[in-house]
Formats: structure tokens, sequence, C-alpha cells
């Protein structure tokens, strides 16, 4: 493997950050012993600018391009943006209704064939010869109850480890 840029970030698949590497969970370092990354990284991720600067946080967060492109919105670098739980309002929910019916009539067999609710021990009629009632409508609240639901992507652990040492990148 060729030696890399100082401040390079690359994925590994194993638990423990190579020699010369550290793994981009945001800790801080002393700029005295690593002044050459300091000079690369600044404060973008965190630290005093005086005695320490932050590595990237790479914990739970899918990395992104600065920048912005058609229809994007303008992302800088270091930027942190999104969350791991939503809870959505009925005003965010799309409008929808469910319908239950139910019969008066008894049910006579077990088969769900037209999937109403009757009246007996079985809980589904398959032959409705009664006329049908709506249940209440506290019986099927349009309410989410209020829970937060996971808004991660589909993802596979990896870690993510920055070069201490290397080559100096050159600005072009």
């Amino acid at each position: 493997m060729s030696e890399p840029f100082i401040g390079e970030i690359k994925i590994f698949s194993y638990n423990f950050a190579p020699r010369g590497w550290a793994f981009c969970c945001g800790q801080l370092l002393p700029i005295s012993q690593n002044t050459a990354l300091f000079s690369i990284l600044g404060t973008t991720y965190g630290g005093d600018g005086r005695t320490t600067f932050g590595l990237p946080n790479l914990k739970d967060r899918a990395p992104m391009h600065p920048g912005n492109g058609p229809g994007l919105t303008s992302r800088r670098l270091g930027q942190l943006g999104g969350v791991d739980n939503v809870t959505l309002s009925l005003a965010q929910m799309p409008s929808h209704t469910h319908t239950l019916t139910g019969s008066n009539a008894l049910a006579d067999t077990p088969d769900a064939i037209a999937n109403t609710l009757a009246r007996a021990t079985n809980h589904y009629q398959s032959n409705i010869t009664g006329s049908l009632v709506p249940l209440a409508t506290e019986s099927m609240p349009p309410l989410g109850g209020g829970q937060s639901h996971n808004n991660r992507q589909p993802s596979l652990a990896l870690g993510f480890c920055i070069a201490l040492v290397g080559v100096y990148p050159s600005r072009s």
C-alpha cells in the first residue's frame, strides 16, 4: 500500500485502526503532537484551536460531499445533519381512511370471504345477509400514538479511519 496523504479518510473492515491511523470518532487530539494534521483540518471538527483540535465523527453517520447541486441544500465541510428518529404529526401523514364494517347477522361459517365482522364466536362472516353497520370511529382512530420511528437507511457497519501520518498534500 502506498503512503497515504495526511488527513486521508478510508473505510476499513476490521475493528482496529492501523498504525498511523485513528478512528473517525470525533475525538480531540493535541495540536502539539499533530501539527501537520491540524494545519489541514483546523477546528472544522471541534477543539479550541489553541491546544486541541477534533477529528471527524463518522460514528453512526453517512458521509456526504460538501457543496450543493441542483435542487439540493448547500452543505459545508464538517456540518452535521439529519436525525436518527422521527415523529410524524397528523399533518405530515397522507390523508387516508380505514373502513371496517360489521354485520348484525350471525356468522355461519369460519370462511373470511367477505372479511366482515359478524355476531357470533366466529370473527368473520362469509355470507352477508344482514345489513352492514359501521363501527364507532373510536375503534380505528387516525393517530400514530406519538411514537417516533427509526429513520436510518439500510447499512453495514464499517470503520472510518483518518491518516495521522503520511505525505503532506500539496495545494494546487
